[in-house]
């Protein structure tokens, strides 16, 4: 196991026993190397930085670029260090590619759909799917509460506020599921699921202009018009990022929060107690720990550096990757009181599972309201909700960014589908 390193010997990165438990790991190197270099599984050389003060420079330095033309190696170019076959696609001119100012301004474009009001005249649709998808299990007794539950909740919501129609939304389900599946599906299948999502798109956004709605591509649209110059291949890459950043970190977040739960019954109890009384504070401080303690995204996405800097005491050359290690950060015993510990009111709780900087994630209002629906929703209308495997049965999703789990099977009382 890997918290049985000796201590100048560094722990293995990145293998299936890691991807299980990666904390002790994560642990030895915030001591021992707390900027340290390896490579990758794709052979890309970069920096892991896993202590919190380092992390928290390091996402708001401006000195470490979002665009992979910074990278000296041409190992880019292969896409090794991206997203899937989004090159290829022509899907490269997005908020997590960019800096400012081409950052600031598309990101104005978009934020006014995800401020809180935005987001609050939303919730009554997420609570509506959310009970639609338990539904569609709760006579059953039993559910794998990925692919059930929190795989189709995220998709649903982020393609209504794209604007996608109905009828279109489960061909996204298709390609979305290609996407998260990391390598489990057919060779490059993730490019091509990319591809034809940003074929429809780019159609979309041509039928759009004919009829604006109240949709986040109908604003894009209308920006674009007022001068704002978005091209078609921003539009098409704006709208799959949002997409691609607002699907997989929340399947994850709700995903490893109820694995959290499940292993923490009594702090479980608590949360189900807190519900059954009508509060709302212990949901709301939860969700916020549950990121910080086994959060959606393990690493932050790639940084290169523009020129040598000073990180953590080691010298970083231009051109060098730069991977924040959001997980490691997170559990930082400097700036967390007993970080291996889940405590649901835990309230002074600067997790960066959002990130830190420009980059803070657009859709964190979204993602809290999601998560925090799913959770109540599930906990309150079946609560003895358990897991229907040992621990030790359950896999975790390969990819390096993204920490989540493959499958989570339950079971429970069966209960009837809800009346309207």
């Amino acid at each position: 196991m890997h918290d049985q390193a000796a201590p100048d010997s560094p722990p293995t990165l990145f293998d299936w026993q890691f991807a299980t438990d990666p904390y002790p790991a994560y642990a030895w190197l915030r001591e021992h190397s707390p900027v340290h270099r390896t490579a990758l599984p794709s052979g890309v050389e970069a920096w892991l930085v896993t202590r919190y003060a380092d992390a928290r420079q390091a996402l708001a330095d401006q000195r470490l670029s979002k665009n992979p033309a910074h990278h000296a190696e041409p190992a880019h170019a292969k896409g090794k260090t991206g997203i899937p076959g989004e090159r290829k696609a022509e899907l490269m001119t997005h908020l997590l590619n960019i800096d400012p100012p081409d950052h600031t301004r598309l990101r104005r474009l978009v934020s006014k759909a995800f401020t809180p009001r935005r987001v609050a005249e939303f919730t009554p649709r997420v609570q509506e799917l959310t009970d639609h998808l338990i539904d569609g299990f709760a006579e059953k007794g039993e559910a794998d509460l990925i692919h059930e539950f929190a795989f189709p909740l995220p998709i649903y919501a982020i393609c209504e506020m794209l604007g996608v129609p109905r009828e279109d939304q489960d061909d996204f389900r298709d390609w979305a599921g290609m996407m998260i599946r990391h390598g489990g599906g057919p060779r490059g299948g993730v490019a091509r699921s990319v591809k034809k999502m940003r074929g429809y798109l780019v159609e979309l956004i041509h039928r759009k202009r004919d009829d604006l709605g109240d949709d986040l591509i109908s604003g894009l649209i209308r920006a674009s018009d007022h001068g704002e110059h978005l091209t078609e291949n921003e539009a098409a890459a704006m709208a799959f990022i949002l997409l691609f950043a607002g699907f997989e970190t929340t399947v994850n977040l709700m995903g490893n929060g109820l694995y959290s739960l499940f292993r923490n019954p009594a702090e479980r109890a608590r949360l189900q107690d807190s519900l059954a009384a009508g509060e709302t504070g212990l949901l709301e401080t939860g969700i916020e720990e549950l990121l910080r303690y086994d959060g959606p995204v393990e690493l932050a996405t790639w940084r290169f550096a523009t020129e040598p800097l000073t990180l953590g005491g080691k010298d970083i050359a231009a051109g060098d990757p730069v991977l924040v290690v959001l997980a490691a950060a997170d559990r930082d015993p400097a700036r967390f009181d007993g970080p291996d510990t889940l405590d649901l009111s835990r309230t002074d709780n600067q997790h960066l599972g959002y990130g830190h900087g420009i980059h803070y994630c657009l859709g964190a209002p979204l993602a809290r309201l999601e998560g925090q629906t799913a959770l109540a929703t599930l906990l309150t209308r079946l609560p003895d909700l358990r897991l229907a495997v040992a621990p030790d049965e359950l896999r975790w999703r390969g990819g390096l960014i993204m920490r989540g789990l493959r499958t989570l099977p339950v079971e429970f009382t069966p209960r009837a589908k809800q009346r309207n």
